[in-house]
């Protein structure tokens, strides 16, 4: 049986074939230059890379590898660069014979903690002024 309780993106890409183990690898190397300061887990059993959230998951499988989530803003703002790839259901699937669109990806990965970093600050502000009114709530009374 297939090892399914991954500790690391290591332990994960070494069960994988070679040829997939090398896409993987210049997957994950990507999305790491897009975001330097990511933090690299497992979730799903499938590799995650993450700041303030999700930036993508990645995964191989037998006739393609896929990165995920695509959001509507993403295909918005890279839908002609990925017209060359199988979009769908929050996926984009590339095939094994085509070279790995590094530069795509790692652009991708920018905007992706850009977006996240959005939410992350808007939540902060919501939050804090929450607190405020709160606050203020009390002092009145």
């Amino acid at each position: 049986m297939a090892q399914t309780d991954f500790q690391n993106i290591d332990e994960y890409l070494e069960t994988l074939p070679e040829d997939a183990q090398v896409v993987l690898q210049q997957v994950r190397q990507a999305l790491l230059e897009g975001v330097p300061d990511g933090i690299e887990g497992i979730r799903y059993q499938i590799p995650i890379v993450k700041r303030d959230g999700p930036v993508f998951f990645f995964a191989a499988w037998q006739k393609h590898y896929s990165i995920y989530p695509v959001t509507p803003s993403l295909l918005e703002q890279f839908g002609a660069e990925l017209k060359a790839f199988d979009v769908a259901k929050g996926t984009i699937r590339f095939s094994y014979a085509m070279p790995v669109p590094v530069r795509l990806i790692t652009s991708m990965a920018k905007f992706r903690a850009q977006e996240n970093a959005q939410v992350a600050a808007n939540k902060a502000a919501a939050k804090a002024a929450g607190r405020a009114a709160r606050q203020a709530a009390k002092t009145k009374r």
